[in-house]
């Protein structure tokens, strides 16, 4: 461990292994109620933590909520509000989308530099997906081992992957799943850096479209989609059995070297799933969720979040505490016992809360989105948030609001901002208060014609 370490003698650090699934939805997961899936490890996974039924992501879209991730701030903070390369405007809108960054700084300070001042080795599998300079690439964000996704990164058979720097890279040219090869890298990283402190980000790309599954997963599928009486796609069915399978892996290594009892492991997704044709087929439904990604309604931010560590959360617990991906990095500060948290962090620890579910150590808060874009998923320049059981969304372009009562309405249906206006005012004015104190990037109107 480094030098100065706070972490007792007698007590190695505990490993992090953060497991990101990208564009996974809240359905998506038998353990939390999909009937057509298989997906055995994760449900394991949960069956020996924790399983949070109301977490969120920081953004409907990847990129910012990934950038969430990293430093515990809003995207809007940030300056990051769509996904990388994201440029879509609407011809009929009042407005064009607002002005952005399309990278993370190299500024800004993230939980793996910041875990490598606690002597913790650092590594990134998978997809970055935060800017593409050498200055902002993982290996200059903290992370020691770096195996990200590069050229080709939607193909999950024709791919190639940088290894620690541009100069070096991978490339398959239709021989092995990316998804397979990921896992080797995490595998590997683990079997690697056992002897001491580490953190693993695994940034799987599945069950992103395009929706290209291994072949000896899919027949199964097929004639589950003759049998199921609610219709869904066998080709994400079997993307997502593969993903299911290198959790699995993962972990079999993890307990192999007597690992599990001191490795939390977190599992969840960057943004909700695609309910539309992209790409391909429709992947999946968020039902009864509203929308899906790229919309600030709930199909679009609600996402799935799984922790276990052995011995020390509760087996099998639910819980319905809410949290977003913006309280990633305090809780992993905590855990590691890192004093010196960034200035403007947005999220704060929650670890409490996963060690001891329903401990009512965090004060309740407000919650906010802000996307001032057009998504590829058809989603509009919108920004909401959600203070207890009540959820506004802001239209942008038409400066409209809506309100919803989430405890017994959680598909949004039932607007109650005309027979609700105080509650309406007091949560529109703390979405304004915000995006004031935060300095949100709104939405251009475009000039009279």
């Amino acid at each position: 461990m480094a030098s100065g370490s706070t972490v007792p003698a007698d007590r190695q650090a505990p490993n992090i292994v953060f497991i990101l699934a990208d564009d996974l939805g809240w359905t998506d997961l038998v353990c939390y109620g999909n009937r057509n899936y298989e997906t055995p490890n994760i449900d394991a996974l949960a069956k020996s933590g924790i399983r949070f039924n109301q977490a969120y992501a920081a953004c409907p879209v990847s990129s910012p909520t990934r950038a969430s991730i990293m430093t515990g701030k809003y995207p809007a903070r940030l300056k990051l509000t769509n996904y990388i390369k994201g440029d879509r405007t609407d011809p009929d809108s009042p407005v064009l989308p607002a002005e952005w960054k399309p990278y993370l700084e190299s500024e800004e300070l993230t939980i793996a530099e910041l875990l490598k001042t606690k002597g913790y080795t650092t590594g990134l599998v998978g997809k970055w997906h935060l800017g593409g300079g050498d200055s902002l690439a993982p290996w200059n964000q903290g992370f020691d081992y770096s195996r990200m996704i590069g050229k080709n990164g939607l193909d999950y058979y024709n791919y190639s992957i940088y290894i620690d720097s541009y100069s070096n890279e991978f490339t398959d040219n239709g021989t092995e799943y990316l998804t397979d090869r990921l896992t080797a890298y995490g595998t590997e990283f683990i079997e690697k850096n056992k002897r001491k402190p580490f953190f693993l980000y695994m940034a799987y790309s599945a069950p992103h479209v395009g929706i290209v599954p291994r072949s000896d997963k899919l027949m199964k599928y097929f004639f589950k989609y003759g049998q199921a009486e609610e219709k869904f796609n066998p080709n994400y069915a079997a993307v997502i059995e593969s993903l299911d399978e290198g959790v699995g892996k993962l972990i079999e290594t993890l307990t192999k070297n007597g690992l599990l009892e001191n490795t939390l492991i977190i599992f969840t997704s960057d943004n909700g799933g695609v309910g539309l044709d992209e790409l391909g087929p429709i992947p999946t439904s968020m039902l009864p969720l509203r929308k899906w990604k790229g919309h600030v309604y709930e199909g679009g931010i609600r996402i799935p979040s799984i922790m276990s560590w052995k011995g020390k959360i509760e087996k099998d617990a639910v819980s319905e505490f809410v949290f977003s991906t913006i309280d990633y990095l305090p809780t992993l500060c905590e855990l590691a016992d890192i004093k010196n948290v960034p200035e403007n962090t947005d999220g704060i620890s929650i670890l409490a809360e996963i060690l001891k579910p329903g401990s009512e150590s965090v004060a309740p808060r407000a919650f906010f989105w802000h996307y001032p874009h057009f998504s590829n998923q058809l989603g509009r320049p919108a920004g909401a948030v959600r203070m207890g059981k009540y959820k506004l969304v802001e239209l942008y372009e038409s400066g409209r609001v809506e309100l919803y009562d989430l405890e017994t309405d959680i598909s949004e249906s039932n607007d109650l901002s005309y027979t609700m206006p105080g509650k309406t005012d007091e949560l529109y004015k703390l979405l304004k208060e915000w995006q004031k104190n935060i300095n949100a990037n709104m939405p251009v109107a475009k000039a009279a014609k």
